[in-house]
């Protein structure tokens, strides 16, 4: 039996789930059902196939440092991280996915997972994958087609033809998300399948077929990984020669066209995800059929979904979605929550940042919390992981104060190298080289007074830095 070689696609824009999620931070690094993200559930729901070998990652440069760290907690070891500079959508990130598996002159299966779905019978799930493996070593392109539970219209269909081997049968064709009417039709005939957008093939078999239907996403993705360069536990591919790539999913670009296309179909409680109804659908309910995250009291409310930063009380309510995180609050009807793309469009043409960022803002070495802002200063709460250390930079515009509230710093100032405990201070002037670093076991915590009459993440000069970063990443 061929190798498994899992690849996980974690891209997204963060439109779909804002405020909880946001371009910078979007919802598979997001624990939304249990107390793992969704990116650590799908890493962890592959335990137990046959064959199976490290997970391949397709990330974007800004959440590289996420993915890692995700799967460093949940202690998923992956074979490589694929970085890409642009989104080109998934025929060309499988493509470099195939093309790196493939290197080495071996031909494994690919396996190929959104990062962001959610999977309630995982066991299902894995028998789906093992009773498609004859067909995928035959040469066929199999798609997981979900059984339809109700007439959905926010996905697109299956329809399936005559079998091919064992469970897994032919495509007839892919439709486009359908109306009302036409979605109802659909489930009760009982040929048509939600289209998952998961994948098993061999690895040469796909870009095969991509060769042939899409010539210049295998030509742009060949030139793209031959000129990649290794960084770290990353794999940076040329970013002229991928930019120039076409943008397409695997269904326009392959299945809808080949001969090889294959269906198996998959009833395994498999949600995308994909609006906060859907959230509220797979989330477990109270009697009154409110679900409730945080700290929430309910009067005579029903079918709500709320999920609280903190304290929220609703009374006499029914069918509404409430968000509350610490810089945005959403109120929707739940019948209306797809049009929270159109609040994240007016945010984005209003020039505001809550589109894109948290107030609390992640980077490879920790985090940090903007606490307070006027003209003039900024106040910060940052942490630090154990070990990590920000970049050694300097400020024209700003000087800054740090206050330790927890843990021990080791603080370059100019010439100077010194410890900072709890309850110890030191300043910072403006235009002098200075780095914050934990050399403890436990996180560093400390709170930052920026003052000055430029406060911007642009006001940054970085001459070391221990992620290769560039830029203003703090």
């Amino acid at each position: 039996m061929s190798s498994i070689v899992p690849v996980i696609l974690s891209g997204g824009s963060g439109t779909r789930l804002w405020p909880q999620s946001r371009e910078a931070y979007p919802k598979q690094f997001l624990p939304l059902v249990d107390d793992l993200t969704l990116l650590q559930n799908t890493a962890r729901r592959i335990d137990g196939l046959p064959g199976l070998v490290a997970p391949l990652l397709i990330c974007n440069e800004e959440h590289r440092f996420m993915v890692a760290e995700q799967l460093r907690i949940c202690g998923v070891q992956s074979s490589a991280i694929l970085l890409e500079p642009v989104g080109r959508n998934t025929a060309p990130a499988v493509a470099l996915a195939a093309l790196h598996a493939c290197a080495d002159g071996s031909d494994p299966l690919l396996l190929v997972l959104p990062a962001d779905h959610v999977i309630q019978d995982e066991n299902a799930f894995r028998a789906a994958v093992v009773a498609a493996l004859p067909a995928a070593e035959a040469g066929r392109l199999i798609t997981f087609g979900i059984v339809p539970t109700t007439a959905e219209t926010g996905y697109g269909y299956i329809r399936a033809g005559g079998a091919a081997e064992g469970s897994v049968r032919s495509v007839d064709r892919f439709v486009e998300k359908p109306d009302r009417e036409t979605a109802e039709r659909y489930v009760t005939s009982g040929e048509y399948y939600w289209n998952s957008g998961m994948f098993l093939f061999r690895a040469s078999v796909f870009l095969a077929e991509l060769e042939a239907h899409a010539p210049q996403i295998f030509t742009a993705c060949r030139a793209a990984l031959q000129g990649a360069k290794s960084d770290a536990d990353f794999i940076r591919v040329d970013a002229e020669a991928f930019s120039a790539c076409p943008s397409d999913s695997i269904d326009y670009a392959i299945m809808e066209k080949t001969r090889a296309a294959a269906v198996l179909p998959l009833a395994c409680g498999w949600n995308d995800v994909g609006s906060w109804s859907a959230l509220w659908e797979v989330c477990n309910r109270d009697p009154d059929g409110n679900v409730a995250c945080g700290d929430v009291i309910s009067v005579d409310s029903h079918g709500c979904y709320v999920r609280a930063g903190r304290l929220i009380a609703t009374v006499g309510v029914s069918d509404l979605v409430i968000v509350d995180t610490d810089d945005a609050v959403l109120v929707a009807h739940k019948d209306r929550v797809q049009e929270v793309k159109r609040v994240v469009a007016q945010l984005k043409s209003g020039g505001r940042s809550e589109w894109k960022h948290h107030r609390k803002v992640y980077r490879p070495w920790g985090a940090y919390d903007s606490i307070d802002a006027e003209d003039r200063f900024q106040v910060k709460r940052i942490t630090v992981r154990p070990g990590a250390a920000l970049s050694l930079q300097m400020h024209h515009h700003r000087a800054e104060h740090w206050i330790v509230v927890k843990g021990t710093a080791r603080i370059t100032r100019g010439d100077e190298v010194f410890l900072l405990s709890e309850n110890q201070s030191t300043y910072i002037p403006l235009g002098i080289t200075h780095r914050l670093e934990n050399p403890g076991r436990i996180p560093l915590e400390l709170i930052e007074v920026q003052s000055g009459a430029y406060l911007g993440e642009d006001d940054i000069v970085r001459f070391e830095d221990v992620y290769g970063r560039q830029g203003t990443q703090g």
